[in-house]
């Protein structure tokens, strides 16, 4: 029995097209019963495009012109296996080997095969028995008559030859083996599974979506053009992260798939990426997988105004591949690059409210919630051994920075405020606010000022040009200044720049991540050094009961820690082995944080600890997520079903940290993932319940009243 063609992978690994699949078969080496037989094994991935009635692997007889089916789709893109001829009685003859094949013994699947994703099948062969396998498990078997009791049947049967039909089915085979050994199809099908590249849009940021569904993302010049963030999932079939793989980003057009191509006039290529806070052009610059993921900090220099209005997507690509396969490639959602002149709105003076309201900050800190007060002229403190800084309010202000976009903004500011400001600042937010020959000489350093008393009632914490670069600027430049400033700051002061920041960029969801920066800093750094006891790196294990006494201690919760499984997702957030530095436990601080506090909040809390049933999954990635969604194979549950859980790739200050997302399956049968912001705005809802109803779908689809409305309110 010869080896199979595909079967030697060469440089893409043995991917396959449906159409360059040949197996030769030897009828003869199935006779003997339970001993003899042999077993044909593959992992198959189709493409949307598949309907019933495609035949997936013909059989073809040695001197016989005629393709019959061996392998098949059939009512419900379930799987047909056919009996193979020259070796059963019961084969498809030719006048009956037409779909729907309602006359031909076949063995069938109870399940319709999943489209655009891995599976595995295995087919076992004997001269009396046939038995299908899917992903391991046998789910299919019956018993033929063999061809070799017939009396006038020669021993001497023809070899089969197995073709791929790549002229009407577009799919792709992996790791097809042929073998002599029965009860192998559980092995081969747990050894070197394929992989699949995927977008996880509930990582993306600095992405507006109209109402027709297209992205509308800030490109062109220098001077306008936004950063967005898109990450993308290598993962096995297994939903095993892949590692030693490195994937590339481009710019296409949506209708034909072509490469955008850098213009005569335009000196710049037409999509670049930021990598450490320099731009490179994305398709020079490939990013490593790590953890089965790769982020990536991009901008668009091209506009669809400059391409006859043509929409774009980017695709993302994995390297080290001759050709093109559609499973190792992602593309995001079509893509409106527009320029856009940001007009900026008057902050006004602002309404001076008693200490009591203007504690905001001492809410969140405490654990209470967000409530909502006006916003407040906060009085900034003086503190020794600090750097002073000297603000002077722009008519036009111009932003210059590390790896950030040149804004320029007209601002009423000057008009009310004339003078020159100063504030005391840590050297880490002004290098934010810009220390280098490129920043305006209007924001100027001045290490010799000071403070005086009869500059206090005037002082105003932020200017707007810090304010503008906040907003404009990405999760981790946002992080960087949050961490030098919130020390320095006082309350009031961060509750005034929270309300600017809000007002500037038009979304209220910023607030919570400022307001908790303070305490968050301070819980982080008090937990770092219980944990390193002042040394540079800690076991991992040592730092377990110090994050799950701080977790509980954040979230109010005494019933409900942290689980095995939840410390493996802290521990990938982290990126850390069997020792942790304080780089990686501050990534792992960022994110945990904005949970533990949404988790204080009551009518969250309670959510939290009710176990039995349990109604938030928690710390669990979206593939899991997915899977909590299944039946066994890949059958999805009813319509409605959903699962409560907090996103891994959402980290502090990005205003979703620490929401949740509600995964679901809609009325079109399919998943879906939704963010339930919790927000002041929403933290106003009676319970969750009614922040679910919110999502009209949910409510349509009537499964909302499964939560325990007596454990919510």
């Amino acid at each position: 029995m010869a080896a199979p063609e595909s079967e030697c992978g060469g440089s893409d690994g043995g991917y396959r097209d449906l159409g360059d699949v040949r197996v030769e078969l030897d009828p003869g080496s199935a006779r003997g019963g339970g001993g003899g037989g042999f077993a044909v094994s593959f992992w198959l991935y189709l493409s949307s495009s598949a309907r019933p009635s495609s035949v997936i692997l013909h059989q073809v007889t040695m001197g016989d012109a005629n393709k019959l089916p061996f392998l098949a789709l059939g009512e419900g893109n379930k799987l047909l296996l056919f009996p193979l001829t020259s070796l059963h009685r019961e084969a498809p003859a030719p006048a009956t080997s037409s779909y729907p094949w309602t006359d031909t013994t076949n063995l069938s699947s109870t399940s319709e095969c999943p489209l655009e994703k891995w599976f595995h099948i295995g087919c076992e062969v004997t001269e009396n028995v046939m038995r299908l396998h899917v992903n391991g498990d046998l789910i299919a078997e019956t018993h033929l008559c063999s061809l070799y009791d017939e009396p006038d049947h020669l021993d001497n049967a023809n070899k089969i030859s197995l073709l791929g039909n790549g002229s009407k089915l577009d799919g792709y085979i992996y790791n097809i083996e042929v073998s002599r050994v029965l009860g192998t199809i559980q092995e081969q099908y747990a050894k070197n599974p394929p992989f699949k590249l995927s977008i996880d849009y509930s990582s993306s940021d600095g992405i507006e979506e109209g109402d027709d569904g297209i992205w509308n993302i800030v490109g062109g010049k220098a001077s306008c053009r936004r950063n967005f963030i898109l990450e993308v999932v290598l993962i096995n079939a297994f939903g095993e992260p892949v590692k030693d793989k490195e994937v590339v980003a481009s710019l296409v057009y949506a209708d034909n798939g072509t490469v955008v191509e850098k213009s005569r006039d335009d000196s710049e290529p037409p999509l670049l990426i930021t990598c450490e806070g320099l731009e490179y052009p994305a398709i020079s610059k490939p990013l490593p997988i790590l953890h089965g993921r790769a982020l990536f900090k991009l901008k668009i220099s091209q506009l669809s105004s400059k391409c006859d209005n043509k929409l774009f997507r980017i695709q993302f690509s994995t390297l080290h591949h001759m050709r093109r396969y559609p499973f190792l490639e992602a593309h995001s959602k079509t893509i409106r690059c527009i320029s856009r002149n940001r007009t900026v709105r008057p902050s006004g003076s602002g309404k001076r409210v008693g200490s009591a309201m203007a504690d905001e900050t001492d809410m969140l800190n405490n654990s209470q919630g967000l409530v909502n007060a006006e916003r407040v002229n906060g009085r900034l403190h003086s503190h020794s051994n600090n750097s002073v800084v000297r603000f002077q309010t722009p008519k036009f202000s111009k932003i210059e920075g590390d790896g950030m976009a040149k804004v320029q903004v007209m601002t009423n500011a000057s008009v009310r405020n004339k003078h020159t400001r100063k504030m005391v600042v840590s050297k880490e937010a002004q290098n934010f606010m810009g220390t280098d020959s490129s920043t305006s000489t209007c924001d100027s350093f001045d290490s010799g000022s000071s403070w005086s008393g009869s500059d206090v009632d005037d002082v105003e914490a932020f200017s707007d040009a810090v304010v503008f670069r906040y907003c404009l600027d990405s999760t981790y430049d946002r992080s960087k200044f949050l961490r030098g400033a919130a020390p320095t700051f006082s309350k009031d002061d961060l509750v005034k720049l929270a309300d600017k920041v809000s007002l500037y960029s038009g979304c209220s969801h910023h607030r919570n991540q400022i307001l908790m920066s303070k305490r968050l800093i301070s819980e982080g750094a008090d937990a770092w050094s219980m944990i390193s006891k002042n040394n540079e790196c800690a076991l991992w294990s040592s730092a377990i009961p110090v994050i799950i006494k701080k977790f509980m201690d954040i979230g109010r919760s005494v019933n409900r820690g942290l689980s095995k499984q939840d410390l493996e997702i802290l521990r990938g957030i982290a990126g850390c082995g069997e020792d942790i530095g304080r780089d990686e436990f501050d990534r792992l601080w960022y994110w945990l944080y904005p949970v533990a506090a949404s988790l204080s909040r009551d009518k969250i809390k309670k959510l939290w600890d009710c176990t039995s049933p349990r109604w938030i999954e928690g710390m669990i990635t979206i593939q899991e997520a997915d899977n909590a969604l299944r039946n066994s194979g890949e059958l999805l549950k009813e319509p409605g079903t959903f699962v409560l859980r907090f996103p891994t790739t959402r980290s502090w200050p990005h205003p979703d940290a620490g929401n949740l997302v509600v995964t679901y399956i809609g009325s079109d049968n399919s998943i879906h993932h939704r963010l339930l912001s919790l927000d002041s705005s929403a933290a106003r809802a009676e319970n969750l319940q009614d922040l679910l109803l919110q999502e009209p779908e949910l409510s349509q689809l009537g499964r909302v009243d499964r939560l325990p409305t007596a454990i919510l309110r």
